[in-house]
Parts: structure tokens; sequence; C-alpha cells
């Protein structure tokens, strides 16, 4: 069967369940071979794709979408979903979009547990706390945050309030809904990535870079900082003295790579004339390599100030404000 074409999975962004798929005439082993060969894939119990246009949906937001659809579609009432599912669906990142789980509010409830693969969190959630977006009930965004930062930890609740303050979320509004979790565990950390959030980093990796510095007690990090000679200008994701750190992302180096690294090379040529010391930062460095990263960095760091001191006051004349700043430039 064509999901594409079908009406009910026209209306489910191509989705079909079970039941629907025996009311056009398939039966069990009809539905079952679909799935061995591919032409479907299962995304839950009873809840099928086109498995063509699973395989190539964008693994870190579409496809996690399609199974909170699925979701939907598998449960009695429609669920609030929370935690990663929610920071999905407001672009506020999270650890892993590909392997995160479900989550959905457990109303009335105050115990967390997971079921057939969701996990249902029990915590008090006000009508004013959830928001339909893209079709899906969700919790708003600075509720969905600080729930960040109670579930994962500090940088990436931080990250979270990055994006949130990113997306027009005001500090104000962390801070009313951080108010409702008195008492509640892990509110210290929910705080302090309050109080830690710049809607200046321009990417979840940014943000997690930017833990990994404040990590290094060697100041408090800028984020975007820029400098002009005139004719060129460059931006910086992080600096600490006379010390940049870059989020080292592989996005800019997919559609031409030899441009890419051409032009990041003279960059970094433009950049180091004003006599800065650099540091790259990678996913991996922010997770598994952690405690290797922070020594490498606290090395480097070191090296610039011994070369260059930590002062930026002889760069005044080439500093640009943040307001001149292009997202994405």
């Amino acid at each position: 069967m064509d999901l594409q074409g079908y009406g009910p999975a026209r209306a489910q962004h191509g989705l079909i369940t079970h039941q629907q798929a025996l009311a056009a005439g398939l039966d069990a082993r009809d539905v079952a071979h679909l799935v061995a060969s591919g032409e479907w894939a299962r995304l839950r119990k009873g809840v099928y794709a086109d498995g063509e246009a699973y395989t190539a949906a964008e693994p870190f937001r579409e496809a996690p979408l399609l199974r909170l659809r699925a979701v939907v579609l598998s449960v009695d009432a429609e669920p609030v979903f929370t935690h990663d599912s929610a920071a999905i669906v407001h672009r506020l990142g999270v650890p892993d979009a590909r392997t995160s789980p479900p989550h959905i509010a457990r109303v009335n409830r105050r115990a967390t547990r997971t079921s057939g693969g969701i996990i249902l969190h029990g915590a008090p959630l006000g009508r004013d706390q959830v928001v339909r977006v893209d079709g899906l009930l969700v919790t708003e965004p600075a509720r969905t945050a600080l729930d960040m930062a109670r579930l994962h930890g500090l940088w990436p609740g931080m990250a979270a309030c990055d994006a949130a303050l990113r997306r027009g979320v005001q500090r104000a509004d962390l801070e009313r809904a951080a108010e409702l979790m008195q008492g509640w565990p892990h509110k210290r950390l929910v705080d302090r990535a309050i109080h830690l959030a710049d809607p200046g980093a321009e990417s979840y990796l940014e943000s997690l870079a930017r833990g990994l510095v404040i990590e290094m007690c060697i100041g408090t990090p800028q984020t975007q900082f820029g400098l002009t000679d005139g004719n060129r200008e460059a931006w910086c994701d992080i600096r600490v003295g006379r010390h940049l750190f870059e989020a080292d992302g592989l996005l800019k180096y997919d559609e031409d790579p030899e441009r890419a690294l051409l032009e990041e090379k003279k960059r970094q040529d433009f950049l180091s004339g004003f006599k800065l010391g650099a540091s790259r930062i990678t996913v991996h460095d922010c997770f598994a390599g952690r405690r290797a990263a922070l020594r490498r960095l606290g090395r480097e760091y070191d090296d610039t100030c011994r070369r260059f001191g930590t002062s930026i006051d002889d760069l005044a004349p080439y500093l640009l404000p943040r307001s001149a700043r292009v997202p994405g430039a």
C-alpha cells in the first residue's frame, strides 16, 4: 500500500495504524510482510510509516517528530509531551534526539515510570504551562528548558535555557517557572542554569562548549566576539581573555569541504593576526572526552596567556558590537 496516497495517512503525517490498515483491506500477514520487507517502518506497536520516507527523514527532528506523532495515535487520550520530546518540538536541543524515548506528562501522579517505551513523568503541570506546537501538546518553552536541567544536568539544562532565550523567552519567564519548582529535586541546578543562560550561543554545541569553558574557571566567557579591520570581519563563538573557543561542528563542511577548509584557514589567519590564541571544541569533547578536553583546553589557554597576556584593551578599535552580528552569517 502506498501510504503517501492513502487518505488517513495523509492526514496523519504519513502514518497509519494497524486498524486503519485492516480497514483498507489488508490483513495481519500483509502488514507483517510490508514491515519485514522494509516498505513500512514500525514506529510503535500498531503504528507504521512509509519505510523509504522514514529512512530519509532528518534524524534530529523530522524522525523524532514522527515518533511522537506515532505515540499520539497509539494512546487513548491525547498526551502532553515533556522534557526531551517537548525540547525537540521547541528546537531547544537535547543530548541525542535520535535515541531519546518519548516523554509525556503523567496527569495526577507524582511518581515517574516507564511503560511501553514511554517515560511518564509525574509532576504538577498547570494549564498555562501547556501549548500546542505543530499539532502536538507540549510543555511551554520555559518549563521545558528547566525540566531538561532537572533530567540531564547543568550543561544540557543551560543549553536549553540558552535556546529558550534565543527564541524569545525572557529570563523572567524562566524564573517564574522555577518558582513553581520549590522543593523539587535538582532545583539548585535549575537556578544555576537560569543564571548562566546566554542567548548569544547560536547552537546547542556552542552552549555545551561554553559549559566546558565555564568549568575551566578562567573567567566569564563572552559569546559572539566580533573583530573587523575595516575590510573583513570575523565572529568567534566564545572568548576569555585573548583566547578564543570555537564549537567545531561538521555541518559547515558538508556542501563544499575544500572551500570550507580554505575559508576557515583564512579566518584563522585573520584572527591570529590580532595575537589571539584559539581552541576547538567538538561534541566528543563535551561528553565522552570531557576530562581530556579540559586538560587540553587548559594547556592551550595557558599558552595564550604566556604569549599574549589576557587584556584586550589594544583591540578596542577593532571590536564589533554583538548587535552587529547576523545569526548564521
